[in-house]
């Protein structure tokens, strides 16, 4: 194009401002049309790449959530497992204690709760026979009083009319063979 301008500005110097100016309007021309086409693909553009950012997005947005899920099931699977190791621990540990307790106890030769509970059980159930017994033997004293009381009125009875009561004593041994 510079040739072409000096070709020209040696031939006809009028036709180099013409043709200056014309080459001036062709740049300003294809300007705006490069920004016509620019702002027409530049929506088809910019809405093309929100189209891009948003199904990207979802994807992603799937593999995370799908990412943590994994993670979530295996951090509970982790921690369920921890747990129930630690459970186990402190039982064995509170095993462990115990047994240390009960032979420090042996050897000191004290008693464990549970010999102490036998010894409890067993003296109740002694007091409860030795209440029983009690209150059998004060019932037959009440009654021994009374029957002896019976029985010194019937001697006395018995002492004021002897001959009678032998009589009647010897009516019933002689009747009873002849009835035979």
């Amino acid at each position: 194009m510079a040739k072409k301008l000096k070709k020209t500005a040696k031939s006809n110097p009028k036709s180099l401002g013409n043709g200056v100016q014309a080459s001036a309007q062709q740049i300003w021309q294809a300007g705006i049309d490069a920004l016509a086409k620019t702002q027409q693909e530049g929506g088809k553009v910019i809405s093309r790449l929100a189209k891009e950012g948003s199904s990207l997005q979802k994807r992603t947005r799937k593999i995370a959530e799908e990412k943590a899920s994994d993670l979530s099931d295996g951090f509970l699977t982790i921690t369920s497992s921890v747990g129930k190791q630690a459970s186990d621990s402190w039982e064995k540990l509170e095993q462990v204690i115990e047994q240390t307790v009960l032979r420090s106890l042996t050897s000191l030769g004290l008693s464990t709760q549970k010999e102490l509970e036998v010894l409890h059980k067993r003296i109740d159930s002694l007091t409860k026979s030795a209440v029983k017994k009690t209150a059998v033997k004060k019932q037959v004293a009440q009654k021994a009083p009374a029957k002896k009381a019976v029985k010194k009125i019937a001697v006395k009875k018995i002492a004021s009319k002897p001959a009678v009561k032998k009589a009647t004593a010897k009516k019933t041994v002689t009747r009873a063979p002849a009835a035979k």
